[in-house]
């Protein structure tokens, strides 16, 4: 949620940084300033009622002193209240009214961000170089069922297309990854944290992904009695509620999470053509950093993240590069995004394993995630998230890249203490 007070100081500007994502919010904006006006007057119209109320009370006790007849104010004090419970209930409406407004708005994006989509989005560094073969070589999915690795047609069998099964070394194989990605975090001084993968309406709120687009999870089916559930589409939704409605103190930061889970995702529209096997389905898992800091360390953390995610990428050997994100390619509640991205032979481009993002008080004001400061003052946190990283892309890339002649995938070396061989063939 944005700041109101900005809001209210800055109007012109907050619709033109919110243009920059594609958003024209100046009705928005209009409607906010109008609400927030109202709102202040009937708390104000509404104090001055009970003001007089208390001074009317004041009065009974002289007016029977002195002999006078304490109905009129007794009658004037009623129609004051009267017209107090009338504006407390406009204010309550008003204040609803508000509320969805702000809720509706996206977040602002950074001022650096160039304006636009995917077209804007500008590559910062590349990493290492694309791979060469010798040989005419395979793509993920002829590699993956040749090795039996991956079981597309049983997996499509039990759930669908977009589904598949993880089998024998192609099991071992993601389970290293996870393994690898879980113990560089650890020994970076990462909290780990098992998070439940059905979550309440206020997690997609605060994270930013409801209500707008609360129809883009899987909600799970309950009794009219029962708390309404959804399938967590990444563990960013848990991670950035564990301190919701809390009151940190500045010592408590930064806190530092990572949280290994299944992600849950319902994609709207057809794959593209080049998007084949793993690279886009329902379910895949993931690793994902979540920080909660000080607003003057927020840029740190932000690099601390993306450097994290580079570094996992380049321990597995891969050709990868870093892209600074356009505003309009960052998601709705994320002030700037860098993606990484890696090389998948087959699919003549960049695919990405891991989006880092800083929400900046985004996420905090939804909520209500505040830092008590030496000082005694109390403002937002800052949140920031970053895939540490996603597999379903991640395991395509490395059976690709790491293909030998013979059919066989090299597995890189830091992953060899969890699969337990050098090789994967037949």
């Amino acid at each position: 949620m944005l700041d109101i007070n900005y809001i209210k100081e800055k109007p012109d500007e907050v619709i033109e940084r919110l243009a920059k994502k594609g958003k024209d919010a100046k009705e928005e904006i209009a409607k906010i300033l109008e609400l927030d006006a109202k709102r202040r007057s009937l708390i104000a119209e509404t104090e001055a009622y009970k003001a007089e109320q208390n001074k009317l009370s004041k009065m009974i006790p002289q007016y029977k002193k002195e002999g006078k007849d304490p109905a009129p104010v007794f009658e004037k004090s009623k129609e004051l209240g009267a017209k107090s419970k009338a504006n407390e209930e406009v204010l309550k409406e008003v204040e609803t009214q508000l509320t969805s407004v702000m809720l509706a708005l996206p977040n602002l994006p950074d001022p650096d961000l160039k304006p636009g989509g995917k077209e804007n989005n500008e590559p910062l560094r590349y990493y290492g170089e694309p791979h060469r073969f010798d040989f005419e070589p395979k793509n993920h999915v002829d590699l993956c069922t040749d090795l039996g690795l991956i079981d597309y047609k049983r997996g499509a069998k039990l759930s669908g297309a977009g589904f598949w099964i993880y089998r024998g070394m192609g099991a071992r194989l993601e389970w290293a990854l996870l393994n690898y990605f879980i113990d560089t975090h650890i020994a970076d001084g990462y909290e780990l944290v098992l998070v439940p993968h059905m979550l309440g309406y206020e997690c997609g709120l605060t994270a930013g992904q409801f209500p707008k687009f609360s129809e883009e999870v899987y909600w799970l089916e309950t009794a009219e009695d029962e708390r309404r559930r959804f399938m967590l589409p990444t563990a960013e939704t848990a991670l950035v509620s564990l301190h919701r409605d809390e009151l940190l103190n500045e010592s408590d930061l930064p806190r530092k999470y990572i949280s290994y889970t299944p992600c849950f995702r319902r994609e709207a529209g057809s794959y593209r053509a080049d998007e084949r096997g793993m690279v886009r389905g329902h379910q895949f898992n993931k690793v994902e950093m979540v920080q909660y800091t000080l607003p003057e360390k927020s840029d740190e953390a932000f690099e601390e993240l993306v450097g994290k995610a580079e570094a996992l990428v380049k321990g597995l050997g891969f050709h990868f590069r870093t892209v600074k994100l356009a505003a309009e390619d960052c998601s709705a509640s994320m002030a700037r995004t860098y993606d990484i991205e890696i090389n998948i032979p087959s699919m003549n481009g960049y695919k990405e394993v891991s989006s880092v993002s800083n929400a900046r008080d985004y996420q905090a004001r939804r909520g209500m995630m505040r830092v008590k400061r030496g000082s005694g003052k109390i403002e937002y946190v800052h949140t920031l998230n970053g895939s540490g990283l996603a597999t379903s892309r991640i395991l395509p890339a490395l059976v690709e890249q790491n293909q030998n002649a013979d059919g066989s995938v090299t597995v890189p070396e830091v992953l060899r203490k969890y699969v337990g061989t050098d090789i994967i063939k037949k």
